[in-house]
């Protein structure tokens, strides 16, 4: 099937065709006939399968850009997914030659910018809903012209700390509005606030093979202790030109990221605890190549799609093969060949063997002698 199936505006598969995209994904096949008529509904697909895209196409597609307006209000857990996800849809509106105005609305920056940019009447806002809530109580986000809203990477912003303010978002819109949510994985609890929510929600599956059998698996045995220094070795052996290293904790994020710098490996940070300008300048410097290296938790990380990505590190291997999945899931896109590797100790080594049975691939395992990586077989 492609985008003239769908129903699209010839002006938004131009667009598309400047991004390279020719055909459309499972997910949005699936979601478009849905959103574009209006419905509420649950994208669910991996990581990296468009589902942005197949909510940002039907939003703009409805929107009524004569009316100065905000009409679509999309929510994210975290700053760098919100950025990307403004930075998308301001990228879509440039190349279909649309005036869609996108404004970005996140805590941690100034509130009085963000209320100068409002008078602008945006027809999409993107951001927390911490400061989506707090500007509509003020009165400065005017919400009775929204037709849709979306919770991007559901499963996570449905719980406590941000469950009031979506709520209330929903509220103050119009009872005639949309509601699409978004995830790359389903739980029980925020399956249910939902459902509550939206009674009459399609659940939209992408249909996507879960591996990707571009990238290669590999795994080397140490101890913990000798990890920072097997990273380093592997990242100077294996010459990445765009690598993600993923770690449990932010103190070891800044202490892994000292002792790489020393050996004249710059790594950008992406740890929770780091001040919103500073992540941005990570992210910054490793989207533009200045910087090769990044290292993030699963949270920091969540949703994010950068592209050219030729490697992933696993400093601290997730335990469970889902989780392990999402990860690798960040290299080998758009037909591209990619290589996860994961260091794991003695202990930690059963994983590999349940990564195997579980999701079905092979890891081959790997050492350092004298500088060279060297495939050591599936001895462990």
């Amino acid at each position: 099937m492609a985008f003239t199936d769908l129903q699209l505006s010839p002006d938004l598969i131009a667009a598309l065709g400047k991004q390279d995209i020719s055909m459309p994904t499972p997910i949005q096949v699936a979601a478009l006939p849905v959103l574009l008529a209006g419905k509420d509904a649950y994208l669910h697909a991996e990581t990296g399968t468009g589902k942005t895209l197949a909510y940002l196409l039907p939003i703009f597609s409805r929107l009524d850009m004569a009316l100065a307006a905000t009409q679509a209000i999309i929510l994210a857990p975290t700053h760098e997914l919100a950025i990307q996800i403004h930075r998308q849809s301001c990228e879509l509106a440039t190349n279909a030659g649309w005036p869609v105005r996108s404004v970005l609305l996140i805590g941690g920056t100034a509130t009085d910018r963000q209320i100068e940019k409002l008078k602008k009447k945006p027809h999409v806002v993107v951001g927390s809903p911490g400061r989506m809530h707090e500007l509509i109580v003020k009165g400065k986000l005017k919400s009775k012209h929204v037709r849709s809203i979306v919770v991007d990477e559901a499963d996570r912003l449905m719980h406590e700390e941000s469950l009031d303010a979506i709520e209330a978002i929903i509220r103050s819109a119009p009872t005639a509005r949309q509601l699409i949510f978004a995830s790359a994985t389903m739980e029980s609890h925020a399956t249910n606030v939902i459902e509550s929510l939206a009674p009459e929600l399609a659940m939209l599956k992408g249909g996507a093979t879960p591996i990707n059998e571009n990238i290669e698996h590999l795994y080397l045995v140490c101890e913990e202790r000798d990890k920072p220094d097997e990273l380093r070795k592997l990242l100077h052996a294996m010459n990445p030109e765009r690598a993600i290293v993923f770690v449990h904790r932010n103190d070891q994020s800044a202490h892994l990221a000292a002792k790489l710098a020393h050996h004249h490996i710059a790594a950008a940070d992406l740890s929770a605890g780091l001040h919103k300008e500073d992540r941005k300048r990570a992210m910054d410097g490793f989207r533009h190549g200045e910087i090769r290296v990044l290292l993030a938790s699963d949270i920091a990380a969540r949703g994010l799609d950068i592209k050219g990505v030729t490697h992933i590190f696993n400093f601290d291997v997730p335990t469970m093969s889902k989780a392990y999945l999402h990860r690798v899931g960040r290299t080998g896109r758009a037909g591209a060949k990619g290589v996860a590797v994961s260091l794991v100790n003695e202990v930690e080594a059963r994983l590999v063997r349940r990564f195997e049975a579980e999701l079905g691939i092979a890891m081959q395992g790997v050492r350092m002698r004298g500088g060279e990586l060297i495939h050591a077989g599936r001895d462990r």
